[in-house]
């Protein structure tokens, strides 16, 4: 891989990490779903920092994210709510 092509994937891993990020700050703010102030607040209980827990939610909203794409299949909110809920434990690794 030539290092432009090093630096366009840097560039766009940093844009779907910021993404991600911004997208569970929301969550928290709005309150929506429950599960994420939930999580957020159980995580914050027992000693996790904030950019610790953020970095674990955006782990499994990608996780959803990238099933969703791949099965062609709507937003699964039962199971992202599921898997909010039984962090720091995360999803499996995909195939």
């Amino acid at each position: 891989m030539s290092e432009a092509n090093d630096i366009e994937q840097d560039d766009e891993e940093q844009f779907v990490e910021s993404t991600l990020t911004q997208a569970i700050e929301n969550q928290l703010e709005s309150g929506e779903p429950a599960a994420a102030k939930a999580t957020y607040n159980k995580l914050t209980l027992v000693g996790y920092a904030h950019d610790d827990i953020v970095e674990l939610m955006a782990h499994v909203l990608a996780y959803e994210i990238d099933a969703m794409l791949d099965a062609d299949r709507p937003f699964d909110t039962q199971w992202y709510e599921t898997a909010l809920r039984a962090l720091p434990e995360l999803p499996p690794e995909r195939d």
